[in-house]
């Protein structure tokens, strides 16, 4: 199959799905009593959970597809347009419902009006941050209205990473994007021998820069040995690596990243329906947490599981309604001036003198 072919037929919608279903998954036994020694990554490697080992393929996904888009359209203007319209409705609309329907149904109504501070609330959003509102979910572990938008600013930011790379020229060279990749990787190893934990800054920087050096050296990549033996052995030598504390980020930052993204462009005949269906990850990363942390608040009895259970239909429903009223209405603006002046009578008559 041709290296365009593969492109086109991904498995990137479902696996973004699973890689949100997984956060979800994650939150579960943390936020019902803060331990998260129950959670089933943790539980089986004592290293990463499967929240932050979703985030990461998340970056790691996210590193390999806006490199792909800055190539394909090296245009300052429409790159930042596009990116803008990715992120910001889907998260502007989120901390609204965060800030004015999930954090006064958990918090005294009255007490959180009293507190608000509309000032606080706009910058927090301006500035792709959790929502700032007054305290909720007093007595709750992990007492926030949405604890998964932090990662949104830190998204963004390997975005305009990318922009300041190629206006520099750097993706076009790309050795050097590699060496940045390759010092990122060094330098957690280095930092975890110490005996310190990874800032979650250059742990995410280090995922997006892989994704982003198997997009460039995609063809050379291409030519590995990729067979069930090779991709079994890859497997297991990356099981063992979670093991360790000082291995596991870095060995999923570039075996993972392999094998994620062997997974993505698999044939996989069967995953064919699920490639049709719309793209509503990113709803469900937004909407998952303040969903498990209004059923706990109601029904504090409830298990790990049975809230995994519960908020993991909701999520889907809800982000399904963020992609649908939200975000495809927005990313159908993505090339709106483009084609506005594309076909405007001024640029035919230009582009026919040109001819």
């Amino acid at each position: 199959m041709s290296i365009a072919r593969r492109e086109y037929a991904n498995n990137f919608t479902p696996l973004r799905l699973l890689l949100a279903l997984l956060v979800l998954l994650a939150h579960a036994p943390e936020l019902v009593d803060g331990d998260r020694r129950r959670e089933p990554l943790t539980r089986l490697f004592g290293t990463l959970s499967f929240g932050e080992s979703a985030v990461d393929c998340f970056f790691l996904l996210s590193g390999y597809l806006i490199v792909q888009s800055w190539l394909a359209a090296p245009h300052a203007a429409s790159y930042l347009r596009k990116r803008v319209l990715r992120i910001y409705p889907g998260f502007v609309v989120a901390s609204l419902v965060c800030g004015m329907v999930v954090g006064p149904l958990g918090a005294d109504a009255a007490a959180y009006a009293a507190q608000f501070w509309p000032g606080g609330f706009v910058a927090g959003i301006a500035l792709l941050q959790t929502p700032v509102v007054p305290p909720v979910f007093a007595g709750q572990p992990h007492a926030s209205v949405n604890g998964s938008m932090w990662t949104i600013a830190l998204e963004f930011a390997c975005y305009l990473t990318v922009l300041a790379a190629g206006l520099a020229g750097a993706l076009r060279r790309r050795l050097a994007w590699l060496l940045a990749s390759a010092a990122l990787v060094a330098g957690a190893l280095a930092w975890q021998l110490a005996g310190r934990t990874l800032p979650d800054l250059p742990r995410l920087a280090m995922c997006f820069f892989c994704g982003g050096s198997f997009f460039l050296y995609r063809e050379p990549v291409a030519r590995w040995p990729a067979g069930p033996v090779v991709v079994s052995l890859v497997t297991l030598i990356l099981l063992a690596a979670l093991t360790s504390r000082v291995l596991a980020e870095p060995a999923l930052a570039t075996l993972g990243c392999w094998l994620l993204l062997r997974a993505a462009f698999a044939p996989a005949p069967a995953l064919a329906p699920l490639r049709r269906l719309p793209d509503v990850s990113y709803g469900v990363y937004l909407y998952g947490w303040p969903v498990q942390k209004l059923l706990l608040w109601y029904w504090p009895a409830l298990s790990p599981w049975t809230l995994f259970a519960l908020a993991a239909p909701l999520a889907i429903a809800l982000g399904t309604a963020s992609w649908y009223l939200v975000e495809k209405p927005c990313l159908a603006l993505r090339d709106w001036g483009w084609r506005k002046t594309r076909d405007s009578p001024l640029f035919q008559g230009n582009l026919a003198k040109k001819r």
